[in-house]
């Protein structure tokens, strides 16, 4: 009878029994438990009780009015077992005027030993409500209680039936979604005296409730079936809503995800598809592509150095990711220096006896201006090259300084080129920015 989860006692005639504090939540009748025990001579007495047979023990909820230190770290926790809070460091102690005075009288079906030596576990099983009336001793607890029992009621009563079947209703749809004490509830409806019990039928569904002590609490004091049956079915109608609420998030959050994770697999699908049949590539593929291709129309004719860094830039490309800073940077430098015509100049034509003859072909007067440019052509016959000089022509709108720019050209054998900075205060905006500060 020591492992059976049924009575091996009626009960009645157990008066004075052992205090066995809860902290999570009441234990109420019908109900499994398992509770953790930290004072070494309340399990010591348990043990004692369990060899000899009667191992039946009184178990009491405290009272967060009284205890607000307790109250606070259980507030926080939502296990639903008392062994669960063993990791806190709430330290128990058995002062009777901390505990409610209605409790529980449950039988011990199995003790362990705690982790470290420290304390124990006991599985437990609530038969009865209990009301302390006295105490024995403190060392351990024991108290004298009496047996309650429930008001009078009639079962047949159609309010009490039509209760009992939403409770048992509720009881199920909450079952659907959180099947923890689903093997509790077969084991216990295997009882006929249980399932047709609308006493039993609110203490089970009360507990199954993710609510505070208190209102459990509340149910075990209760005595007016009627009452009580009100009360567990007003928790289940919130239990099953707040299960809804969240499966409802829990399905918006997967069917978001899934189709995410869809569309990706797809794209992902996509792209190796055109990537092996040669209709696409990737960003950075068809960038190396782009600038190799560029380099190959010029790689004869452009410096060996020049080649050579553009290569060393293009292997740094591909191993850069597409996400990096550096990337962009990288591929800036590159698209400057595959754009510029390496390899690809004109001659100079420095004669000042033909370049004479065209200014003078293509403009008459301006002798002060012809005279500056003609000594410009002078001096880079004598140098044998015309770089790193400007000339800087200055004057209102039409009087000629871009027709002599286009004589300019002509007179020394050049391409003409008109660049426009009208608008632009930043140098960079011609020059470009340095490397070092991007």
């Amino acid at each position: 009878a020591g492992s059976a989860l049924v009575p091996s006692h009626d009960g009645q005639a157990l008066r004075q029994l052992v205090v066995v504090p809860l902290r999570s939540q009441p234990l109420l009748p019908g109900i499994l438990l398992p509770v953790t025990v930290r004072c070494e001579k309340t399990l010591e007495a348990i043990r004692e009780m369990k060899e000899r047979g009667q191992a039946y023990v009184g178990t009491f909820f405290y009272d967060g009015d009284k205890d607000t230190e307790a109250a606070a770290i259980i507030a926080g926790r939502e296990d639903l077992t008392d062994a669960s809070l063993d990791g806190t460091d709430l330290q128990l102690s058995e002062n009777l005027d901390e505990l409610h005075q209605i409790g529980s009288l449950a039988q011990v079906h199995q003790v362990s030993e705690g982790l470290g030596g420290q304390g124990g576990h006991v599985l437990l099983m609530a038969h009865r409500r209990v009301s302390r009336i006295g105490v024995l001793s403190q060392d351990p607890s024991t108290v004298v209680v009496e047996h309650l029992r429930d008001l009078e009621y009639d079962r047949n009563d159609d309010v009490i039936r039509a209760t009992t079947m939403e409770v048992v209703q509720c009881i199920k749809q909450l079952l659907l979604v959180s099947p923890i004490y689903k093997e509790q509830v077969q084991y216990l409806s295997r009882n006929n005296y249980y399932i047709h019990d609308p006493s039993r039928i609110a203490d089970l569904g009360a507990t199954l409730c993710s609510v505070e002590g208190r209102d459990i609490q509340e149910i075990l004091e209760e005595l007016d079936v009627k009452k009580r049956l009100d009360k567990t079915l007003l928790l289940l109608k919130k239990e099953v809503e707040l299960n809804k609420i969240q499966t409802k998030i829990s399905k918006q959050v997967e069917e978001t995800i899934n189709e995410k994770q869809r569309k990706y697999f797809l794209m992902e699908q996509l792209k190796s598809i055109k990537k092996e049949l040669g209709m696409e590539k990737d960003d950075k593929s068809a960038l190396t592509s782009k600038f190799e291709e560029k380099l190959n129309a010029f790689r004869d004719d452009a410096p060996e150095n020049i080649v050579k860094v553009i290569e060393e830039e293009l292997q740094k490309l591909s191993d850069l990711q597409a996400a990096s800073p550096e990337f962009n940077v990288t591929r800036t430098y590159l698209d400057w220096l595959t754009s510029i015509p390496w390899g690809k100049f004109s001659e100079d034509k420095l004669d000042v006896r033909f370049a004479k003859e065209v200014l003078d072909e293509d403009h008459f007067g301006l002798d002060d201006v012809k005279e500056r440019i003609l000594e410009f052509i002078a001096v880079a016959t004598l140098k044998g090259m015309a770089q790193g000089k400007i000339l800087c022509l200055v004057g209102p709108p039409g009087v000629g300084k871009t027709s002599i720019g286009k004589s300019i050209a002509r007179a020394l054998g050049r391409e003409y080129y008109r660049f426009s900075v009208g608008g632009l205060s930043d140098v960079a905006e011609i020059k470009g920015h340095r490397r070092t500060y991007i």
